[in-house]
């Protein structure tokens, strides 16, 4: 979707390593630190409205699976987060919820790779925290989204 955090981390890693990504951003592409770069992430069209809500709902619509990615199981899950995992939820996604603080990446990243041939994964929605209410979780998230890209690539 374009915020700050989890979701721009996923973005980035993806053109990084040269994967298609796609998903919705709010129209008027607003996010918590200003105007989403329509050229650095143009394959993120803008929903009809301004809410997040619609673009969360669009995005884990049009995935196959949803991979939440917090810092820890005791960083609390802001609103964002937790309508994403109710969506999923509802609409029978799979979900996974990854805590990079209590394991180690090469753990974490096995279980997503299994989490992904299980489910027959092919469309991916990765969201969490905005980095405002998770200081930081940008930092860890896209090493860890960059290094997992490359196992998934090879």
């Amino acid at each position: 979707g374009g915020q700050t955090g989890v979701d721009r981390s996923a973005l980035d890693a993806a053109i990084q390593l040269n994967f298609e990504y796609g998903g919705w951003c709010p129209r008027g592409r607003r996010a918590e630190d200003g105007i989403i770069d329509s050229i650095k992430y143009a394959n993120l069209p803008e929903t009809s409205t301004d809410h997040y809500p619609q673009r969360t709902e669009f995005n884990v619509r049009d995935s196959d699976g949803t991979l939440i990615i917090l810092l820890d199981s005791e960083n609390t899950m802001g609103r964002g987060t937790k309508l994403t995992v109710n969506i999923a939820k509802k609409r029978g996604k799979p979900l996974l919820i990854v805590c990079l603080n209590e394991e180690d990446n090469s753990i974490n990243q096995a279980k997503v790779i299994e989490w992904l041939s299980t489910n027959k994964i092919e469309i991916l929605n990765v969201a969490g925290p905005r980095e405002s209410t998770t200081p930081g979780v940008y930092k860890q998230a896209e090493p860890f989204l960059k290094t997992l890209l490359g196992k998934i690539k090879s």
